[in-house]
């Protein structure tokens, strides 16, 4: 099989048999609904039974093409042969050992791997952990226990995960908050792109620069609507943080790992942070997450951070495969097909007047729904094309309060791009013509 060829193996797609949701999905989707936590946010009745690349199958046996991967999750195509054969190989040989508690080589290695591709100079500490919300407290801790103060600042519409430090940053709906206070305190946040308010307002008004510990940013927002930050505002974040003796967190969970065409979205404007957090993209589907500081800030003592299955073996044989595939192949093809996106997206704008913002860095891809009459139209007319082009088959999310985001795995090609974003197109017009 040569590099690529597998992103046909389960056939061509969208490919639609039975009108989704079929009866094998249905019953699947009954049996969930008994037992599982209503607080999954489920889009559409999409059932899955295998993916290979871009492709995915339903238990109907439709085939989907996949323009969320897992949320930017599964950055090499779902079960890559190679990142599948680094898990077989790893998982013959050792599942766990706590990694908090002894030594083994993927950890090892991966902890190499990441120093090599870091945007922060060597040398650097790496910490481990299962989810990007995981790496998002350990990042807060080590902030606050690096500087010894304990403000914490984030910004509004940012998404930094659901723990309750974690949810203490994000502030991307009110429905993610509501009824879990009080959360962490002494955690304020600012209007994303404007650091004139941290200056002028909660500088003068809140707390004063030496009692900040770090500003958390994501370089793009990611959950919160795709939001791309103005010209100049990480550089300027960089230069207010170094001012003050401020550590600068970049949560690349969403960006990071080739998805903007660079490994990291904070090298689009040549920002080096002070601690990078990463995880979706990082192993392919397995859990795991990275903090990755500058070594004389990750220099806590033993005992203050760990986690049982942070750093996992077999996710860390998956992280290196797929590290590798990004290194060789993908992030090339992500910052291609960057320019492939963007003018279909335009050609979606000028014949239909629902659609507007088209965006895109590599394959991190956005447009707005908006509605003449309110934003709240605007949202519905969002899920209702999100739906249509789920029975069309095509895999859609959307971001923030009106968005739609495009995150195929970065082994997309070229001809599957341009399908996926016509299917788009007749689901947009679909939705439009009985509005």
């Amino acid at each position: 099989m040569q590099e690529g060829e597998y992103d046909h193996y389960l056939g061509p797609a969208p490919h639609v048999l039975v009108a989704p949701p079929g009866p094998n999905a249905r019953e699947a989707v009954e049996r969930d609904e008994r037992l599982t936590s209503p607080s999954y946010t489920r889009a559409y009745p999409l059932v899955i039974r295998r993916a290979r690349g871009s492709v995915v199958e339903d238990v109907d046996g439709n085939r989907y093409l996949d323009f969320a991967a897992g949320i930017a999750v599964c950055s090499v195509g779902h079960c890559h042969p190679k990142v599948v054969e680094a898990i077989r190989e790893q998982a013959e040989k050792l599942i766990h050992i706590c990694g908090s508690d002894f030594y083994y080589e993927p950890m090892i290695s991966l902890s190499e791997k990441l120093e090599q591709i870091s945007p922060i100079p060597q040398p650097v500490k790496v910490y481990f952990g299962n989810s990007g919300a995981e790496g998002i407290e350990a990042a807060m801790k080590l902030a606050r226990w690096h500087t010894k103060r304990k403000w914490l600042l984030a910004f509004y519409g940012g998404f930094h995960g659901r723990t309750m430090g974690a949810l203490s940053l994000t502030s991307s709906k009110s429905k993610q908050r509501e009824h879990f206070g009080p959360l962490v305190s002494m955690v304020a946040h600012a209007p994303y792109g404007d650091v004139e308010f941290i200056r002028n307002v909660l500088f003068r008004h809140h707390f004063s620069p030496s009692e900040l510990a770090a500003i958390f940013v994501e370089p793009i927002q990611g959950e919160g609507g795709y939001v791309f930050p103005p010209p100049g505002f990480l550089s300027d974040l960089r230069e207010l943080c170094d001012r003050h003796g401020i550590l600068l967190v970049a949560d690349e969970i969403q960006t990071g790992m080739g998805r903007t065409g660079k490994w990291w979205a904070v090298q689009h404007e040549d920002v080096v942070p002070d601690i990078l957090v990463t995880a979706k993209g990082l192993a392919n589907g397995m859990p795991l997450s990275a903090v990755i500081a500058r070594a004389e800030v990750m220099h806590w003592p033993e005992g203050a951070q760990g986690s049982t299955f942070g750093g996992n073996p077999v996710s860390c044989a998956a992280a290196l495969a797929t590290i590798e595939l990004i290194e060789t192949h993908y992030m090339e093809n992500a910052a291609a097909l960057e320019r492939v996106a963007l003018g279909k997206l335009r050609g979606i704008v000028e014949r239909h007047a629902c659609i507007d913002s088209p965006r895109a860095r590599g394959l991190m891809c956005a447009c707005d729904v908006v509605s003449r009459r309110s934003s709240r139209k605007a949202t519905e007319l969002r899920d209702r094309i999100v739906a249509e082009a789920f029975r069309r088959g095509l895999i859609l999310l959307g971001c923030g309060e009106t968005g739609l985001r495009f995150v195929p795995p970065l082994c997309i090609n070229r001809t599957q791009l341009e399908v996926g974003f016509d299917v788009l197109a007749e689901a947009v017009a679909t939705v439009e013509a009985v509005s």
